[in-house]
């Protein structure tokens, strides 16, 4: 849901590593939060082919206009939804799965403002919630950030303004996390499941809606 903030504040191109540095920050306060519940087998499927495809993402990015990427990223995200009611539950995503979809999005990371709404049917239909989910997912997701942020430095793409914006934007969503964990701590598994529905389907309707409009 950051996401339409950051790009109508900012722009997409000085969103993106605004974005990046805010994502580092963020995900090591949820890692801190969340390290007992780390499925670490799970991460390491996920996270060895996601890193590198990150950076080769962040390389592609400035060559290609954000406006339609976000666009098709959030038909895709709406499009999650139904494959996530489709899945069987009896079956989960194998590791070899999350190996694929590491790759796939690691790349994508790398190429827009953020794809969390992507990840989170990942993991689900791996079998996390709850607190693995949400440990696995940032300590995966920095794993990939921090590629990204190490590819934006080289290239030039990471002044004191942006690196001084990310930290004030992660510093909020840092506090947001530690705050929210006695909340996700209350939810039961099959409501946790909607209210993950209905984030996906906000964060897709924003970055359609932000397209069409021209602010991405």
């Amino acid at each position: 849901m950051l996401l339409p903030v950051l790009t109508y504040q900012f722009g997409p191109k000085h969103a993106v590593p605004v974005m990046a540095v805010a994502a580092v920050i963020a995900n090591v306060s949820r890692v801190v939060a969340w390290w007992r519940e780390i499925d670490w087998k799970a991460l390491l499927a996920y996270a060895a082919p996601g890193v590198p495809a990150a950076v080769l993402g962040a390389r592609t990015l400035l060559a290609l206009p954000p406006r339609w990427i976000d666009a098709g990223l959030g038909l895709f995200f709406l499009s999650m939804l139904a494959l996530r009611r489709l899945r069987p539950s009896s079956r989960p995503m194998p590791l070899w799965g999350l190996s694929l979809c590491g790759a796939a999005i690691g790349f994508l990371t790398g190429l827009v403002l953020s794809t969390g709404p992507l990840s989170v049917p990942v993991f689900t239909s791996y079998g996390l919630v709850g607190g693995p989910f949400l440990g696995t997912e940032a300590a995966s997701a920095l794993a990939l950030y921090l590629s990204k942020v190490t590819t934006f430095r080289e290239f030039g793409a990471l002044s004191a303004d942006v690196v001084l914006q990310g930290l004030i934007v992660g510093a909020s969503l840092m506090a947001g996390t530690f705050f929210g964990k006695s909340i996700v701590g209350r939810i039961p598994a099959n409501r946790y499941a909607h209210v993950v529905d209905a984030l996906i389907l906000c964060s897709g309707v924003s970055l359609v809606w932000a397209a069409l409009t021209g602010n991405a």
